[in-house]
């Protein structure tokens, strides 16, 4: 399968996305969705008051629109040259897809009460998490009706089958990164840029495991996230707000799930893992011992605070991932030989 399909897919997203800036920027102004800055955050956040929100939709539609052109191209070289298309593809594609866009529901209700009500919060804990729980078994669900493995490649061991507790523990697991990677969009262009790079790694993965048709939505989603970026390095002119934040956590898991690599999400997430671990840290530190970990958390309000710019959380993170990203591609290209 030629490499530029790919590219062509990563430049139609980037395009929409950057263009659809010019239209959904001003609305969003017009509509008067601005976002709400906590008073518990850094002090200089203050002067991103009425920054506009629910910005992730430049995103989500540059990548539906994308990976839609990038699966006919795909199926037609296949037909023309009689490939054939490894089973289930169309359909891992399609929910990987779909459970994107259901945790974007979420993150668009907690957005849309915060811009109504004006507010910085949203949905309470426990609507979000009962959402969550919910989309969260549904995808479970359509794994076991699809014929997902249950067996996980563990480093230095091999493939191992965990059965019926493969499920539970990746239920748990997708609860924790989805919920990390919306904690990681709390600095301009941390989120966008991170997982930029976590999707171009995911990319070189399905391509190494003739995972043509995911290729397609990973790379919709790093040309996508890239033409955001143009509104949302700092100074931000818009934030993706939960909704955006909420369909790459579930684009995150989807993709690292459909790889059938589950360790892969954590390896290349791992800034993800960070900013929520930081969290969970944290509120168990001040709790128990009465005292913080860190100077704040999540992680990047903590380096904020110990003098980095925005630029240079953005950079150092983004570095890291395009490390662990590296790591992961290599990782996947020895399991490749070894089957």
């Amino acid at each position: 399968m030629p490499f530029w399909i790919n590219l062509i897919i990563g430049i139609v997203s980037f395009a929409v996305a950057g263009l659809f800036g010019f239209v959904l920027i001003p609305y969003l102004k017009k509509l008067k969705a601005g976002s709400h800055i906590l008073d518990i955050g850094p002090a200089w956040h203050k002067s991103k008051e009425g920054t506009p929100l629910m910005g992730g939709f430049m995103f989500i539609l540059s990548s539906c629109v994308s990976v839609c052109i990038g699966y006919a191209l795909i199926s037609s070289y296949r037909s023309a040259h009689m490939i054939q298309a490894p089973d289930n593809a169309a359909l891992e594609l399609i929910l990987a897809v779909v459970v994107s866009l259901l945790f974007m529901l979420i993150g668009f209700a907690d957005d849309y009460i915060k811009v109504v009500k004006k507010r910085n919060l949203g949905l309470n804990v426990k609507a979000k998490t009962a959402c969550q729980v919910v989309i969260i078994v549904l995808y479970l669900a359509a794994l076991y009706f699809l014929g997902n493995s249950t067996s996980v490649v563990l480093p230095f061991i091999g493939e191992v089958d965990f059965g019926w507790f493969y499920y539970p523990i990746m239920g748990i697991a997708i609860y924790g990164i989805v919920n990390g990677v919306n904690f990681t969009d709390g600095v301009d262009g941390l989120l966008g840029s991170v997982t930029l790079v976590y999707a171009v790694s995911f990319t070189m993965i399905f391509v190494i495991l003739d995972k043509w048709e995911l290729s397609a939505y990973s790379m919709a989603i790093a040309g996508g996230v890239l033409g955001f970026l143009i509104w949302n390095l700092h100074p931000a002119k818009v934030f993706m707000g939960d909704t955006g934040s909420m369909y790459l956590g579930g684009a995150v898991v989807a993709l690292g799930i459909a790889s059938g690599l589950e360790l892969m999400i954590p390896l290349v997430g791992v800034i993800y893992l960070a900013e929520l671990l930081s969290d969970i840290i944290q509120i168990l530190s001040v709790k128990l011992r009465h005292k913080r970990v860190f100077k704040m958390a999540p992680i990047h309000h903590h380096f904020e605070l110990c003098g980095w710019s925005e630029y240079k959380i953005v950079l150092v993170f983004s570095g890291i991932t395009i490390a662990v990203g590296a790591l992961g591609v290599y990782l996947t290209y020895l399991y490749s030989l070894k089957n």
